[in-house]
């Protein structure tokens, strides 16, 4: 099944690609479907309340099936903050972003301590039908964070996660392992078998 991916990140759509071509749908962006570029106001105040909008609005304007992700980074010690506002977190866009996003966290936790310094990756996953029937999944990575990035791989936060149980960042695991762990590969198997018990097409 053909989805049209909300998100303009080049980093998602391929992670989303690379998680979903074994669930037999083939994500494809906007640009290909024809979408003219806006922006979609991230408003919500939930990660379901922002996965929600951003699929409705590219499944709306182009009339096929869409896949939205909203995703971020919970600091246990900062009461889930970033959370929502993960990828704005700096106030900074473009390619700046990450770095900047990153360099504020670590000085929020400057003074926490290692065994404090714990969170978790959270990815909420909607696809969204032409007939208004939405599928909703989410999952979660739980992990901690650390003091200075390590890797040069993924994207966002990735350099300062590291996840239960291993010893090294997102940033420095293979992408097939990540791929296999993340909260965004749990979502969407979470989402395959919402598919697999009620199946659609991608008209709805």
């Amino acid at each position: 099944m053909i989805v049209v991916a909300a998100t303009q990140n080049r980093h998602k759509i391929l992670e989303i690609s690379e998680i979903t071509g074994k669930l037999g749908l083939e994500v494809i962006p906007r640009a290909a479907a024809g979408i003219p570029d806006f922006e979609i106001e991230e408003d919500g105040e939930t990660f379901e309340e922002n996965s929600l909008k951003k699929a409705m609005s590219i499944m709306h304007a182009c009339g096929r099936a869409a896949v939205a992700d909203d995703s971020g980074l919970e600091a246990d010690a900062l009461s889930g903050a970033p959370g929502v506002y993960s990828a704005r977190f700096a106030g900074v866009s473009g390619d700046g972003a990450d770095a900047e996003n990153n360099k504020k966290l670590l000085r929020l936790l400057a003074e926490i301590p290692d065994e404090a310094r714990t969170g978790r990756f959270v990815s909420v996953v909607t696809l969204a039908f032409p007939d208004g029937r939405t599928l909703v999944a989410r999952g979660t990575c739980e992990g901690r964070i650390g003091r200075r990035p390590a890797g040069n791989g993924g994207f966002g936060y990735d350099p300062l996660f590291t996840p239960l149980g291993y010893e090294k960042t997102f940033a420095q695991l293979p992408a097939e392992v990540k791929n296999r762990i993340s909260h965004r590969a749990k979502a969407l198997a979470a989402l395959a078998e919402m598919l697999a018990a009620q199946p659609f097409t991608a008209g709805g």
